[in-house]
């Protein structure tokens, strides 16, 4: 008997030792199993985020110039900084004299033209001490034709028959037109991993607290599945925006938000005078479900509507305000872009540069106002912190809906047409403006008239 007790001794030694020097990936795999639940981190419950445009934010360009306006960004309300990506840019095949954020050349440096590391570092600090989150825009269907991996890993791309690596294609085999750029191959595995440990670089040497995913949609679903558990081990409370519209990727707990692309063409399309504000309606029945977790993210501008379309002011017009207190307030992340808060009615450079600016910030208190209202009232938090819309005065015209969660109503009521509109209400609307002050008042029957494009935030 006393023989068996030793070897059970010395069996369950080795195992505990065993069990010690597992290897770190090992290890790793053990954490994942421990993770949290995917679901959107809490301290973005009630977030907004503001999209950075470093080259052309100041006349320097530069990670210390920008830092300036983070105290002012703070008192604005400002919860995450969405930095464009700030990458070293390729030189080959560039476009503009400048060349695209999206052409990148090295995932573990940054554009020495917006300054150092150290500086980036420094911005990401002060963003911290402030209480705001910063994410990175990363580009992972694409490279610059510099990148490290062009020289180090041609296999790392896709090829032609020939052999020579290509841009990237769309769905019918023809070029998307992305010279500048190219495509990897995500059937390489070694890429799939070093794309993943240059992410991980970011969270574990610098403790930025997220990403925006560029293009999202063109990179297959599988990385994503894999990738995100990998990250979230490093630091589960990670926030995941991806520019896609694919409900799989919230579905499967990929991101916890897409872009409402549908949506917003659609209030281009009201804003021009070719639908009307009704159309929204479709929107929120037939397409919003389909994403059945998560998130979309809701804006009235970013850089490709603005370089591309036209900024929020030339594709709105006098809708650009009416506009903004919608995708503010309705369900979902809004979203500021640079430059929105002077405001800036043009159109930046993409590959020049170009300037905002900024002089009298006419727009901060709309904003501030608009963020703080957020902050406060649990019925507009984020997905299922926030609580649900409840459409009401259904009109073609008027679009207007409550949001009600743990004793917190909010009424929004915008006429989103270039007409006065007349409405009789069919409820009891009472509460306090948030713009005005004033107390609003409208029992059943009474006429709720509002000018052109004019809107009503009541609490």
């Amino acid at each position: 008997m006393l023989n068996i007790g030793k070897y059970i001794i010395i069996i369950i030694l080795c195992s505990l030792y065993f069990l010690s020097c597992k290897s770190p990936s090992e290890n790793k795999d053990m954490e994942q199993k421990e993770i949290t639940p995917f679901g959107l981190p809490e301290w973005a419950k009630s977030a907004n985020i503001y999209e950075v445009n470093m080259r052309q934010y100041t006349p320097e360009g530069t990670f210390n110039a920008f830092k300036t306006h983070l105290p002012r960004l703070k008192g604005m309300g400002v919860d995450i900084l969405w930095f464009m990506p700030i990458f070293p840019i390729s030189e080959t095949k560039k476009k503009g004299s400048l060349g695209s954020y999206y052409a990148v050349s090295d995932f573990r440096h940054t554009n020495p033209k917006f300054g150092t590391m150290d500086d980036f570092k420094s911005v990401i600090s002060e963003a911290h001490k402030l209480g705001m989150k910063v994410i990175l825009d990363w580009v992972p269907n694409h490279t610059g034709w510099n990148h490290v991996w062009i020289k180090n890993h041609p296999d790392y791309y896709t090829k032609d028959s020939l052999g020579n690596i290509i841009d990237p294609l769309n769905e019918h085999g023809e070029s998307m037109g992305w010279a500048d750029v190219a495509d990897l191959n995500y059937d390489n595995k070694a890429m799939r991993q070093e794309m993943t440990q240059d992410m991980l670089y970011w969270i574990n040497e610098h403790g930025i607290d997220g990403f925006r995913y560029d293009m999202a949609m063109l990179v297959p679903l599988d990385f994503w599945k894999e990738t995100m558990p990998a990250l979230r081990a490093a630091r589960p409370d990670l926030f995941f925006l991806a520019e896609s519209e694919v409900h799989d990727h919230v579905n499967q707990d990929c991101f916890h938000s897409i872009y409402a692309w549908s949506l917003h063409h659609t209030l281009n399309d009201i804003a021009k005078g070719k639908k009307h504000a009704s159309t929204i309606d479709a929107w929120m029945t037939h397409d919003k479900p389909k994403a059945s977790k998560g998130s979309y993210l809701m804006f009235t501008s970013n850089h490709d509507e603005n370089s591309w379309s036209g900024s929020e002011i030339e594709r709105m017009g006098e809708a650009h305000k009416a506009f903004a207190v919608l995708v503010n307030t309705i369900d979902g992340i809004s979203l500021t872009y640079s430059g929105q808060e002077e405001p800036m009615p043009k159109r930046l450079e993409f590959f020049e540069k170009d300037d905002i600016g900024f002089k009298d910030y006419a727009y901060a208190d709309f904003y501030k106002v608009l963020n703080t209202l957020k902050h406060e009232n649990p019925a507009l938090w984020n997905g299922d912190y926030g609580g649900p819309m409840l459409r009401i005065l259904n009109d073609d015209n008027i679009y207007a809906f409550t949001r009600e969660k743990d004793g917190h109503k909010i009424t929004v009521i915008l006429n989103l047409s270039k007409q006065k509109q007349v409405k009789k209400s069919d409820i009891v609307i009472e509460g306090t403006d948030i713009f005005s002050g004033k107390h609003i008042k409208y029992m059943p029957g009474n006429d709720i008239s509002l000018g052109p494009w004019e809107f009503l935030v009541i609490k």
